[in-house]
């Protein structure tokens, strides 16, 4: 019997798997498969905040305690999907990437990470947070592409304005992944088609020219980006620096996500700073350089430190107005 899920399905998928039928998909067996075992507690979906905000649409899909993702890789596009199996992890993939993928599903699910409650706090709200949230992990997704344009988005916006726009550039030019892959799954648009599209045809999805010059240009280079995953992250940041419009925010962000490197600290980001003043000293507004005075005793993982506290809930006294969200779809 098919089995029956909760959404209308395509009449045809790509890559290996079968054909499926409206509000029925038929059980596929993967093209690979592999069991991680984790060393230590660990909690799937929170990957979904390790990588990053996601929209509607994208390459990262949680459903309950399963994480999908879809990537492309050397030898095409893959769909894997990671799933809790006890004091391990079930990674299934589908497609002509499906050996590539799987090879890296140990460090998507963070099995090759500490996990926080391993940190040495030396304060005690951060001792509190791990105590809280002691099977977030860092990951290393091993792509660099995928987290650009979103990044890229992001710089000097709001992230809801950010997130509406990638949205609507995943739609346009994302592309179904392969096997029985969650409707709302994507693979990201390709570098060579944001390579040679024109600035104008970004406008439409709230990217101003500037944005869209900078995706442009870190497209023509991708392949050079992919290769830094062999380098230490430093390196990555380097060459990704060397791009115009790029910058240490920006760096920062990708290699977290990328090389899951958990020293990768956020500067010149407008709200980061002042909640890790008012975190660890008490301190309603602070700088980059007394955020990373307070972030010194834990070099080696102060991007962690960060991630922690932004998925704390914590939040300093805000003042002032709000931001106004500006569209210029229309301009």
């Amino acid at each position: 019997m098919p089995e029956r899920v909760p959404w209308r399905a395509p009449r045809t998928q790509n890559g290996a798997g079968t054909t499926a039928t409206r509000g029925y998909r038929r059980l596929v067996l993967p093209d690979a498969s592999v069991t991680v075992e984790m060393p230590g507690p660990y909690w799937l979906p929170g990957t979904r905040g390790v990588i990053g905000a996601q929209g509607p649409l994208g390459p990262l899909v949680i459903e309950g305690s399963t994480v999908w993702r879809a990537l492309d890789t050397r030898d095409g596009p893959a769909t894997l999907r990671l799933s809790p199996a006890g004091p391990a992890v079930t990674a299934e993939a589908w497609g002509p990437g499906a050996g590539t993928a799987i090879a890296q599903a140990p460090e998507l699910a963070g099995a090759n990470d500490v996990a926080a409650a391993d940190i040495v706090a030396r304060h005690h709200v951060l001792a509190e947070v791990i105590r809280r949230r002691p099977r977030v992990r860092m990951v290393r997704t091993g792509t660099v592409w995928p987290h650009l344009p979103p990044t890229i988005l992001a710089q000097k916006v709001q992230t809801d304005a950010a997130g509406r726009s990638w949205n609507g550039m995943v739609r346009r030019w994302g592309r179904r992944p392969p096997g029985p892959a969650p409707p709302r799954l994507r693979l990201v648009p390709e570098p060579a088609t944001m390579a040679e599209i024109g600035y104008h045809e970004l406008h439409p999805f709230g990217v101003e020219r500037k944005r869209a010059e900078i995706i442009r240009r870190a497209a023509r280079r991708a392949d050079r980006f992919e290769r830094t995953m062999g380098d230490p992250p430093e390196e990555a940041r380097r060459v990704l620096e060397s791009v115009p419009g790029i910058g240490p925010w920006t760096s920062a962000i990708v290699t977290q996500q990328s090389h899951g490197d958990p020293d990768a600290v956020i500067v010149g980001d407008y709200h980061v700073p002042h909640l890790v003043a008012w975190a660890l000293a008490g301190e309603a507004r602070a700088t980059d350089e007394r955020m990373l005075e307070l972030l010194e005793p834990y070099a080696g993982q102060r991007a962690r430190v960060q991630l922690l506290l932004k998925t704390s809930g914590l939040t300093p006294p805000k003042y002032g107005p709000r931001l106004e969200m500006v569209d210029i779809r229309g301009r």
